[in-house]
């Protein structure tokens, strides 16, 4: 399959204009999953919570439904960043979906910074979703200094992480090598790129978005500066063997017991 990421600096409070520009991207592309940044449809640097709030909706509203009209255009499965309301709780998530609807939803758990004064941690855990005979798992930016997220997936059965990121740390950049290889999975990374100043705040976004295999070889990557869309054929299957060497399984060899705990 073909997996990809769109990088692109999406304008802030301009859902209708970041779905337009995404439209356009996918025109005619061969990519069979799509991986969008953080937040892909609104941007990133709100002022407060009643700012966010005010651009926020269900899964299901109109732009949930927008999406699932350019994954039906295209034929696409689309993982995108989304600020997600339900009640007055607000979540930074990621829906995944297709031209049939929604696939399945994740609540970012490990909130970065700011983000702590507007959203609430995610209470949905780490979930997996099938596609066909393929396994996903979703994260979100800063899940991945927490080792425990991929780790959590990977033991969950996922074959693919789509990451969808508005990272301004540049650390991960390095890490992700690690996470693939320690996890054995395919790991595409959705970031943004830009600058948004607002309200005292600036935000710089670092872009470097990749797809890395799960030896830890990269086979996609892309600069700071580039937007677009792009694409690399994978076997997802490969993620399946965990063998290190003939006598070394990363999941059979793991001591639980030793490891600490609360």
């Amino acid at each position: 399959m073909k997996v990809g990421f769109l990088q692109f600096s999406p304008k802030f409070g301009e859902p209708k204009e970041n779905l337009n520009f995404i439209k356009t991207k996918l025109k005619n592309s061969s990519i069979n999953l799509l991986t969008l940044p953080e937040l892909a449809l609104t941007g990133y640097t709100f002022k407060d919570y009643e700012e966010a709030y005010s651009l926020s909706e269900e899964i299901g509203g109109n732009f949930t439904q927008e999406l699932i009209k350019i994954a039906e255009e295209n034929d696409i499965i689309i993982a995108s960043g989304f600020l997600e309301k339900e009640g007055k709780s607000l979540y930074n998530s990621s829906v995944l979906l297709d031209k049939n609807g929604v696939i399945g939803v994740y609540r970012k758990i490990h909130l970065f910074y700011k983000e702590k004064n507007i959203f609430t941690p995610g209470n949905k855990g780490f979930p997996v979703f099938s596609i066909g005979d393929i396994r996903v798992g979703l994260l979100i930016c800063f899940d991945w200094i927490f080792p425990e997220s991929i780790r959590t997936l990977a033991l969950k059965g996922a074959d693919i992480v789509l990451h969808s990121a508005n990272l301004v740390l540049p650390y991960y950049q390095t890490a992700i090598l690690t996470r693939a290889i320690e996890n054995r999975v395919f790991i595409v990374l959705a970031n943004r790129i830009g600058r948004e100043e607002r309200f005292g705040q600036e935000n710089v976004f670092i872009g470097g978005s990749k797809v890395v295999d799960p030896s830890g070889k990269v086979l996609l990557e892309i600069s700071d500066k580039e937007e677009g869309l792009f694409g690399v054929n994978i076997n997802p299957i490969l993620a399946r063997n965990k063998n290190i060497t003939e006598l070394n399984n990363i999941f059979e060899d793991r001591r639980p017991e030793f490891y600490y705990k609360d």
